[in-house]
């Protein structure tokens, strides 16, 4: 039996923008096997540089069928750090493993291994979820009699009808169009699936189905999950662990409930997983839906 992490993040970096004089900014080795990141001011490499650092310098370690959460608010670069992952950006500094596969010198095989879920996931809006999960299938090598019978259980499970799987994308609603997105990426059976804030637009009762599908993928299918969420509740019911980041860095890594031991119970009250990340960051989580 391998114990090779699912993930590994060391030293991750990436910055946008122009770089000016006196770049520097040192790699703190981790002491405990946790996280650590080195801090900049006021978002950059230093006072001279014109770049923008999204993530500074994130080490992490994520075991094979974990489900471990990025809280973040917006700007913080957990979306950023979720590209680096699947290979979408190229870091400029430090080094990502998924199952052991270097995700610079070797894309192609972290890529097999991978698949990602995103709020802004793109569609060919003139066709149906079953031909747009049929050509995603066929991406990866899945056969189509495999993939139909596949993707229609995957989007009945989700909770669309079985006539709005037929019909073009442009007529249905942004979140049956986000359980689409999701169904696509469970279609490949990833064993390292990324889901960059899967919920969002989402009803309650739709959000409640996404959540179970996402357990039962880990339990049956031994998936490991990094999810990103603006969902206070949904981390804490879904994450083994949570990474809670600001300002590119990871700022608290730990449980769910060992991070509710953070702040202090008054008159028995025990504070939830968002008045800790209100403490850490000072700053209120705004979802997508809050900013239209």
């Amino acid at each position: 039996m391998s114990f090779e992490p699912a993930l590994q993040v060391d030293g991750a970096l990436k910055t946008f923008g122009k770089q000016g004089s006196g770049f520097a900014l040192p790699f703190r080795k981790r002491s405990n096997g946790q996280a650590t990141s080195n801090g900049a001011t006021n978002g950059h490499l230093d006072g001279k540089s014109k770049q923008t650092v999204a993530v500074n310098r994130v080490s992490f370690s994520v075991p094979r069928g974990e489900i471990f959460g990025v809280l973040g608010p917006n700007g913080s670069g957990k979306s950023t750090l979720i590209r680096l992952i699947a290979t979408l950006l190229i870091p400029d500094g430090g080094q990502i493993n998924v199952f052991g596969h270097d995700v610079v010198k070797d894309p192609m095989a972290a890529q097999r291994l991978l698949n990602r879920v995103s709020v802004e996931a793109s569609f060919f809006k003139k066709l149906s979820p079953m031909e747009n999960l049929l050509y995603g299938a066929r991406l990866y090598g899945v056969g189509a009699s495999t993939a139909r019978a596949q993707a229609k259980s995957i989007l009945l499970r989700l909770g669309l009808e079985e006539k709005a799987i037929f019909q073009p994308m442009e007529e249905m609603s942004r979140g049956m169009q986000q359980k689409v997105a999701i169904a696509r990426a469970f279609l490949t059976h990833p064993i390292l699936l990324l889901l960059d804030e899967p919920t969002t637009g989402l009803d309650p009762r739709s959000k409640r189905e996404v959540q179970a599908f996402v357990r039962e993928l880990r339990d049956t299918h031994d998936a490991t999950i990094l999810l990103t969420t603006h969902d206070m509740m949904e981390a804490d019911i879904l994450c083994d662990r949570i990474a809670i980041i600001d300002g590119g860095n990871i700022v608290a890594l730990d449980t769910p409930a060992n991070l509710k031991q953070r702040i202090p119970q008054t008159n028995g009250h025990v504070p939830s997983l968002e008045e800790v990340f209100l403490q850490l960051t000072g700053k209120k989580l705004v979802t997508e839906d809050q900013v239209a």
